[in-house]
């Protein structure tokens, strides 16, 4: 007898409720692949109906399914999750931080202690190889890792305009059926196109709230058709279990030859949505993940295609709409509804797949800046991202109205999965390598038999290009375009700002006061430099007449982690001398994390630079010199608490009035009117007193009431409205890309004011032209 322990009951409990949930998320596109996959592959096999032919065609379909789905995903690539996030960025980013692979110039050592940089039990020592210093020495290869890893992207991107469109169309075909009195084409598309304005007008809502409801029909549809391809089997053709063994796939290439050799980029299909296992692992577990499909998913499918061909071997006349004429006349209607509700669900997932690909984008500085909405208080990476939503919404329609035909649509849909696949298969590689730390036979023996198998499916899928498949290539080398183009201008700035950056000789020159006066207040000054005083601050100096008493040169960065702690978000630095009450405060991101409007972001930067204060007293008094400062030096700063810090945080409505962002009466009436639009009256104010109790240093103290007297000043945001030109010298497509496509993307994209959630009512923008 067995005994199972409370604790693993709830284990057991919590893997199944997460493996129900998933098939809402992640396998709504997999399970309706059975709607069209063997209409397409036997669109061009008018010649080979036989027997023969469909049991070949099946037997191919269950291999496929086994070795790609089960034997490659489920067992092997799902084990390469990054702190539990997959996808192809996932791969990408432990790539680069387990070699020196990354293109982002603002990365810092301090980076690598953050917890999530490593994977638990991972080992930390470098490992040293030819291979590893010849990727890292060569940056045109790191280049070109890049625009693998973005064309991959794109291509997820072209599958979130497919999905929809053939899975609402191949549901909806069910409407032309002459039994049931069918409708026109033209009427389907019609009504597909009405489906998909619906469904893209939900994306809102979130994925949660649209997605975990359909779970149970995503269950039903699948045991549906588990059940009639089983009564299919006994009925038309119990003798397709033979097709099970492989010999039907080398007889089946015997007799189509190259046309055989053509339709595997309908086989293909049967494995689309693949990819979302684990592209979706951030919301579950792999376990659940594996469990969902080894215990329902991939019985079910097996059940249903050997029943289609079943069906097939006997009719062959029923091949342009095989699922919904295999399906029994009492149970066409229920199972049409349930079709078209699993194709909305196999829908939203890609959806929502497309949007995080887009947020990593963003992260990486390869993506103009969009609006990110989170749309789950509990599930933090469900996002929602409007511009993307009605630019794949025309997209889908445009699609649907110009091709109309499921096999079209087909070929083009087969040749974007393919390819998410085959560009994971090469980076898998790579991570045996350097992340598994495994001999390179073993990943060139993975790479060898995947790579094969899929590039198979590949140059198939490229023989059907004009017919089709010309569209995900268009629409990846058009996302593709905007991408590097924003990337690379992103980074021509960015180097601009560190070659033109204010020397510390010349600011030590200037004096404490820096040549001007300082007044009460904290000046946030935001920059893209993680070191040195970018070159806007000489033009503050040179034509504003005074400046703020405290001055802190923000930075927001992303870092090539998933999620960076709260705890960890924090890094505090000193520039110049203690006297000049200027510090440095970066703040990390990883890329799944969303950008929120932290209504305390300017209490947790005041506790984080007196905790800054506290802590480097601290070591100068174990030195001996309070005066010696630590130029460049960069702390991690805990937001969470205030112990250590020396200060006391109280309501600010105890005993006195609420503090404003200037003492100007003028300035307090506007945002008393900013606030009452805006609905932040209700926020919490807060203020700050040095504790009495404590044994303070003088100095510290002095620093400390300059600090918490510029907080009860008021604080004002500080961001440089930049002209980005290129140089005269510049040959004539660095010209374009820079003046043309990277000025109208900067123009037409979200203002870098909005993105980091700037208040208005405290913004200060000083315009500078790049010339890079």
């Amino acid at each position: 007898m067995v005994v199972v322990s409370q604790g693993q009951w709830k284990y057991h409990k919590a893997l199944s409720l997460l493996a129900f949930q998933s098939f809402g998320v992640v396998y709504g596109d997999l399970s309706t692949s059975p709607l069209y996959v063997f209409k397409s592959a036997l669109s061009g096999l008018d010649d080979y109906s036989d027997e023969a032919t469909v049991f070949g065609l099946f037997s191919l379909i269950f291999w496929t399914l086994t070795l790609i789905p089960l034997l490659k995903y489920v067992i092997i690539v799902l084990a390469a999750d990054d702190n539990g996030e997959g996808g192809t960025f996932a791969l990408y980013s432990l790539l680069c931080r387990h070699a020196k692979m990354s293109l982002l110039p603002n990365q810092q050592a301090a980076d690598e202690e953050l917890s999530t940089y490593y994977q638990p039990g991972v080992d930390r020592t470098a490992m040293s190889s030819p291979f590893k210093r010849f990727l890292e020495k060569h940056k045109k290869l790191r280049t070109c890792l890049l625009l693998f890893v973005l064309f991959g992207a794109c291509m997820v991107i072209g599958d979130g305009v497919l999905t929809p469109t053939i899975s609402v169309l191949a549901a909806l075909s069910g409407l032309q059926d002459k039994d049931t009195g069918g409708l026109g084409n033209g009427w389907v598309v019609l009504i597909a196109c009405v489906v998909l304005v619906g469904l893209f007008a939900l994306q809102h809502r979130g994925t949660h709230r649209v997605a975990f409801a359909f779970a149970p029909i995503v269950v039903l549809w699948l045991l549906s058709i588990g059940i009639i391809g089983l009564y299919n089997i006994i009925r038309w053709n119990p003798r397709v279990c033979l097709a099970l063994s492989p010999h039907y796939i080398v007889k089946f290439f015997k007799i189509t030859g190259r046309d055989g050799w053509i339709s595997l980029g309908g086989v293909l299909l049967a494995v689309t949505g693949t990819e979302a296992m684990f592209a979706d692992l951030g919301h579950f577990t792999a376990a659940s993940i594996r469990l969902a499909f080894v215990g329902v998913i991939y019985p079910c499918l097996v059940l249903q295609y050997m029943g289609q061909a079943a069906f097939l071997s006997k009719n062959m006349d029923a091949v342009h709409d095989s699922f919904y004429l295999s399906i029994p006349r009492t149970v066409f209607w229920p199972m049409f509804v349930l079709a078209s509700l699993a194709a909305i669900v196999g829908s939203q997932s890609i959806i929502s797949a497309t949007f995080s690909i887009v947020k990593q984008c963003l992260s990486l500085g390869c993506f103009p800046r969009v609006k990110v909405v989170h749309t789950s208080r509990w599930i933090y990476g469900q996002i929602y991202i409007p511009e993307i939503n009605w630019i794949l919404m025309c997209l889908c329609l445009a699609v649907t109205i110009g091709f109309r035909d499921i096999n079209i649509i087909g070929n083009a849909y087969g040749l974007v999965c393919i390819t998410v696949m085959f560009v994971t298969t090469w980076l898998m590689a790579l991570v045996i390598i350097f992340v598994w730390k495994k001999n390179i036979m073993i990943a060139l023996l993975f790479l060898i038999f995947f790579g094969s198998i899929e590039g198979a499916y590949l140059s198939a899928s490229f023989i059907k290009v004009p017919q089709g498949g010309w569209t995900p290539i268009a629409l990846a080398f058009v996302f593709m375009f905007i991408m590097y183009v924003w990337h690379y201008g992103t980074r021509r700035k960015y180097l601009f700002d560190l070659q033109n950056k204010v020397s510390m000789k010349w600011i030590l020159t200037l004096g404490p006061s820096l040549g001007i006066v300082r007044v009460p207040g904290i000046g946030l000054i935001y920059t893209e430099l993680v070191t040195g005083v970018p070159a806007i601050f000489s033009h503050f100096v040179t034509n504003l007449p005074a400046f703020h008493q405290i001055l802190v040169f923000v930075c927001v960065k992303s870092v090539p982690v998933p999620y960076v702690p709260a705890d960890e978000r924090y890094l505090i630095g000193r520039i110049g001398p203690r006297q000049y009450r200027m510090y440095r405060c970066i703040v990390r991101y990883g890329y799944k994390d969303v950008q929120k409007d932290d209504e305390n972001f300017e209490n947790h930067l005041v506790m984080s630079i007196a905790k800054f204060i506290q802590m480097e007293a601290e070591e100068a008094a174990s030195s001996g010199s309070y005066e010696s400062s630590n130029e460049g030096r960069m702390a991690v700063i805990h937001t969470t608490d205030a112990t250590g810090t020396g200060l006391v945080m109280r309501d600010s409505n105890e005993g006195t009035s609420l503090t404003r962002s200037s003492k100007s009466g003028t300035l307090q009436s506007l945002q008393s009117i900013y606030e009452q639009e805006s609905g932040s009256l209700s926020r919490r104010r807060v203020r700050f007193q040095i504790a009495e109790e404590e044994q303070v240093n003088p100095q510290v103290r002095d620093e400390l009431s300059d600090l918490l007297e510029a907080k009860e000043a008021g604080v004002a945001y500080i961001i440089g409205h930049s002209y980005v030109k290129a140089r005269k010298n510049s040959n004539f497509l660095k010209s374009f890309a820079i003046d043309y496509a990277y000025s109208f993307l900067r123009k037409n994209c979200r203002g870098p004011s909005v993105t980091l959630h700037i208040p208005h009512i405290s913004l200060i923008e000083v315009g500078m032209i790049y010339y890079v």
